[in-house]
């Protein structure tokens, strides 16, 4: 059975105060049709969680100016200006996790884990309100796992069943988060039949996957529209 979604069945998942993953790596890996659709839904107060803030017009930068977040998970937001001044005007609140801990972090929401023990950030900042935990005789920080109601995710290609195929570094934090939803809609490139993906070059199995969208294209221009 084929998992393709329409434009209409994907604003149908969008929901006011949902939280939701969105692949990408400063632009790169981030679904463009699916954030343009979650833009035009003007959905609001939602939870963001991804890797940065993207740019004013380039990832999720767009959703993220458009002030349909309430909340953002991310490491850093230093590419888009205009999600500092959101959150200086108390407008945005951010959850800041370095790099490596939030995609451990996803990684342990979708492989259903309680939690993973880090030693970054130790007597920093970092550490303030969490519980620590020693092991062996040394201290670690319990990081717990994240997850979301909707994962938004970009892929190369992908068969029916949904199984997918990544196109080099835009792979960057896609898989974990196909994994961490609890729906995931994967925007693809290309669509192919059942038989025609080489089993080697599948990363994301397509029982992680719910829906799928193919591709308008790379074209963040819509954003002065």
């Amino acid at each position: 059975m084929s998992k393709q979604m329409s434009k209409h069945d994907v604003l149908e998942r969008f929901k006011d105060g949902m939280s939701i993953m969105y692949g990408g790596f400063g632009g790169i890996g981030t679904p463009p049709t699916l954030v343009k659709w979650l833009k035009e839904s003007k959905t609001k107060n939602l939870t963001l969680i991804g890797n940065d803030a993207g740019f004013p017009t380039i990832g999720i930068g767009p959703v993220v100016c458009s002030q349909q977040a309430e909340r953002l998970i991310t490491s850093h937001i230093g590419s888009n200006p205009i999600a500092g001044e959101l959150m200086q005007a108390g407008k945005l609140e951010v959850e800041f996790s370095p790099q490596g801990t939030l995609m451990e972090r996803i990684r342990a929401g979708g492989v259903g884990l309680g939690g993973i023990l880090i030693d970054v950030g130790m007597d920093t900042i970092v550490a303030e309100g969490k519980e620590s935990v020693v092991v062996d005789g040394t201290s670690y920080l319990l990081e717990k796992p994240v997850r979301a109601d909707l994962s938004l995710i970009y892929a190369k290609k992908a068969d029916p069943f949904g199984n997918l195929v990544y196109d080099q570094s835009a792979r960057n934090t896609n898989p974990l988060m196909a994994m961490a939803g609890r729906y995931t809609i994967a925007e693809v490139e290309e669509l192919v039949p059942l038989g025609q993906l080489d089993p080697e070059e599948v990363v994301t199995a397509g029982a992680f996957v719910d829906g799928l969208v193919e591709s308008e294209g790379v074209d963040w221009k819509w954003m002065w529209e």
